[in-house]
């Protein structure tokens, strides 16, 4: 009786194990490099989330990993949940088109646009560069491989009928080591697709004498001309030691992406999580102060909305 007794408290007690272990959901939210705008978005929905796990169960994770196209990779290889991808590389993975040939992914799903990011140029004071056109011959950091700095980057030179040869050297840096490379005088310039203000450029701008440079003529209004997701951007003045005026550039938005084969539920709950405490959102980086939740469910989305995000929008009447 004893042995039947033991038999059946361990029964017991390994069903409610799996039974809690079903009831924990847990979302991996690719990001970017961690100085970066993208690492803070996705830290600052994980936050909001795991606000609400005694609730919902439902557990966040934001690592940093190497931004848009390799979030978009990852979350086709099921590797992720969701992850921060630009507006132009979540459209070439929906469409298989640029460096998605052969590899679309049709189960793509928009969840919300965030913010503007302007393809920003950061050089030394001292390395002669005015425009873009300067870069040449000069030693550029052109973007860590995978991020959607270094396919903009790749998509302007094709623009304008250059290749990366024409740098006297491409550095792939990761965002965090740039600053120092670039103020150690190994690099003259560096570049990066990101929201403002930004801490790796506020460390370059801090540390040696620095200018931001306008990415502007006609291969780049061609571009804008020809994709909907590119528009004209200016980065303020005063962000920056050194850039006291407005700069012109061409940007994208970041947005957040899943997969139709992720569950509604979670979709849900992160939309829900962001929306339902959106003025504290809004307060976790300068970059989302002056975010609109009516633009953010619109703007610069290729892909279809996911049906977790659909759930949430129709019930705060922001679609039909």
């Amino acid at each position: 009786m004893k042995t039947l007794l033991k038999f059946s408290l361990a029964a017991t007690l390994a069903m409610s194990a799996v039974s809690v272990q079903a009831e924990e959901k847990f979302i991996t939210i690719g990001t970017g490099g961690q100085t970066g705008v993208y690492y803070v978005v996705g830290q600052s929905i994980c936050q909001l989330v795991n606000r609400d796990t005694a609730k919902t169960q439902i557990k966040c994770n934001a690592p940093s990993t190497g931004a848009s196209v390799a979030n978009l990779n990852a979350i086709a290889a099921h590797e992720m949940d969701m992850g921060i991808a630009q507006s132009d590389w979540q459209y070439h993975a929906y469409n298989g088109s640029s460096s998605f040939e052969n590899k679309k992914n049709d189960k793509l799903r928009a969840v919300f646009s965030i913010h503007p990011e302007p393809f920003t140029v950061m050089a030394r004071a001292d390395a002669n560069i005015a425009t873009f056109d300067d870069l040449k011959g000069k030693r550029v950091n052109v973007g860590d491989p995978g991020s959607g700095t270094r396919a903009t980057m790749n998509v302007i030179l094709a623009a304008k009928g250059w290749t990366d040869k024409v740098f006297k050297v491409a550095s792939e840096l990761k965002p965090a080591e740039m600053a120092s490379v670039m103020c150690d005088n190994n690099l003259e310039a560096i570049t990066y697709n990101v929201g403002h203000p930004n801490g790796a450029l506020k460390e370059a701008a801090a540390s040696c004498d620095t200018k931001l440079v306008p990415v502007t003529g006609e291969a780049i209004d061609k571009l804008i001309a020809d994709h909907s997701y590119y528009a004209k951007a200016v980065i303020p003045g005063g962000l920056y030691k050194g850039s006291d005026d407005p700069v012109e550039t061409f940007g994208v938005y970041a947005t957040l992406v899943t997969s139709s084969d992720v569950d509604a539920d979670k979709v849900y709950a992160v939309v829900k999580a962001v929306f339902d405490n959106f003025d504290r959102f809004k307060r976790l980086h300068p970059a989302f102060e002056h975010l609109k939740a009516e633009d953010m469910i619109k703007n610069a989305l290729s892909a279809p909305l996911h049906e977790g995000a659909v759930r949430y929008y129709k019930e705060r009447g922001w679609i039909q």
